[in-house]
């Protein structure tokens, strides 16, 4: 996602790279020279990432998944400072699938069963992935219940992202669909989240902000 994201930064207007980080290397100085950064590394990156965009006031643009709950907290304490966008998924086409499935759940009322199933490339860590359990959230909050709700995750090859939504009821199915040929897609979200956050007010926003009319 870091090489997806500044080769569309290249192909892009008004953006320039600053500084490339990989996840060893020392943070702050690229930090305090940047307008806002871009995190697509690892969740146990995300802590030092925070710290050093609230030390420096740097909005954040954050697409890393598989945090445990202290990393979420950082998050959502580095929240209070500065803007951040945290999202599991920057695609415009999968933002639009989260509007689809609350919409959904709504009108389709409880005689549906729900499932979600989701697929990605074989190297990818955390399952199910951070789109599909916002799918999961979405689904929940929609009905207002906690009951549980499982997503299937299947890693193979080099699928990019696959995401389906599955609403069974009686004699009739409805299923909604999203699958990235790309990563060009999450990158170039990215980047529309990036110019979106500069000179907002501090807090956690969601993809779902930036694309708001």
């Amino acid at each position: 996602m870091g090489q997806a994201t500044v080769a569309a930064v290249e192909k892009s207007s008004g953006l320039t790279i600053s500084a490339r980080v990989n996840h060893s290397d020392a943070i702050e100085s690229a930090i305090e020279a940047c307008d806002v950064a871009i995190d697509f590394s690892t969740a146990a990156a995300t802590v030092g990432v925070c710290q050093a965009c609230t030390k420096y006031r740097k909005p954040l643009v954050l697409g890393t998944t598989g945090h445990d709950e202290a990393q979420k907290t950082s998050v959502a304490d580095a929240a209070k400072e500065i803007p951040i966008v945290f999202a599991a998924n920057f695609s415009t086409g999968v933002n639009v699938l989260f509007a689809l499935t609350r919409r959904a759940t709504e009108l389709l009322g409880n005689d549906f069963d729900l499932d979600v199933i989701e697929m990605h490339h074989r190297t990818k860590k955390d399952a199910p992935s951070g789109t599909a359990r916002r799918l999961l959230e979405i689904l929940r909050e929609a009905r207002g219940t906690k009951e549980e709700i499982t997503a299937k995750s299947i890693r193979a090859g080099d699928i990019v992202g696959d995401h389906r939504v599955i609403f069974a009821g009686p004699g009739e199915r409805l299923e909604l669909v999203h699958r990235a040929a790309s990563r060009e897609t999450f990158a170039l979200g990215a980047l529309r989240a990036a110019r979106w956050i500069i000179d907002r007010p501090p807090g956690l926003y969601r993809m779902e902000d930036v694309l708001a009319p």
